[in-house]
C-alpha cells in the first residue's frame, strides 16, 4: 500500500526520474545506480531513494536498479502504464507548439483533439489533429473517454473554457493561461505560468 501524504514535490519528480530512465535505456543501460539516475538532474541520490520509498522497495543494495522494471513501476505509479488521451483548447502559437511536441509520447500521453472558437482555424489540421469547434467537445470527449484537458487561451477566457470542459467530462486540467481558476475541489488543476517562472529565474540570477 502507498503511504499517505506523499509530498507534492516527490510526485512532480517521478516523471523526471522516468524520463531519465528512458534515456538511460536508450543508451543500453540494464542496471543503474541512484547516482546514475540523478546525475544530470540536480537531485541527490539520497532524495531519489527517499522519493521511491513512499511507493515500496526498489533495487538491491550494492547492485542497483533494473532499468526496465523501474520504468514499468514508475509508469504504473504515475498512472501512465496505459495510454492517456488528452484534448487541447486554444490553438494559438503555444497550443500549436504543444500539439507538435513529441515529448508526450515518451510519457504515454497523446493529444488527440484540439478545439478553438476561431472560424479561420476550425477544420484545419496540425500533425493530423483536426481543429474542431467548441460545440463538438462533449460528444468527442464522451466517444473517446477523455478526462484530461489543456487550456491555452487568453486569461479572460480560461474560466469559461474550464467550465465548458468540466461539463463535457474533463476531470483534470493543465492550465497555461495566466490566471487562477475557480472550480470545484474534485477537479484537479495544474498551473503553468511561464512568465512567472522566468521572472523567478531572473530574480535568482540577479540576487546571487
Amino acid at each position: 500500500m502507498l503511504k499517505k501524504n506523499i509530498p507534492g514535490d516527490t510526485i512532480k519528480r517521478l516523471p523526471v526520474y522516468l524520463r531519465n530512465l528512458l534515456n538511460l535505456k536508450k543508451e543500453g543501460k540494464k542496471i543503474v545506480s541512484s547516482k546514475e539516475i540523478t546525475f544530470s538532474l540536480n537531485i541527490s541520490p539520497v532524495q531519489f531513494r527517499k522519493d521511491l520509498s513512499y511507493f515500496g522497495k526498489f533495487g538491491k543494495r550494492g547492485v542497483g536498479y533494473d532499468v526496465d522494471n523501474l520504468i514499468k513501476m514508475l509508469k504504473k505509479i504515475i498512472g501512465i502504464d496505459k495510454k492517456i488521451k488528452v484534448i487541447l483548447v486554444g490553438v494559438g502559437r503555444l497550443g500549436s507548439a504543444l500539439i507538435r511536441y513529441k515529448g508526450f509520447s515518451s510519457m504515454n500521453m497523446e493529444i488527440i483533439g484540439a478545439f478553438d472558437n476561431d472560424p479561420n482555424k476550425i477544420g484545419k489540421k496540425i500533425e493530423e489533429i483536426e481543429i474542431m469547434s467548441m460545440d463538438r467537445m462533449p460528444e468527442f470527449l464522451k466517444r473517446n473517454k477523455i478526462e484530461v484537458g489543456i487550456i491555452c487561451v487568453p486569461f479572460d477566457k480560461a474560466q469559461e473554457v474550464a467550465e465548458h470542459m468540466i461539463k463535457s467530462g474533463i476531470k483534470g486540467i493543465l492550465n497555461f493561461a495566466p490566471t487562477r481558476l475557480n472550480l470545484s475541489k474534485n477537479i484537479f488543476v495544474n498551473y503553468v505560468d511561464m512568465a512567472s517562472e522566468l521572472g523567478f529565474l531572473i530574480f535568482k540570477l540577479k540576487n546571487l
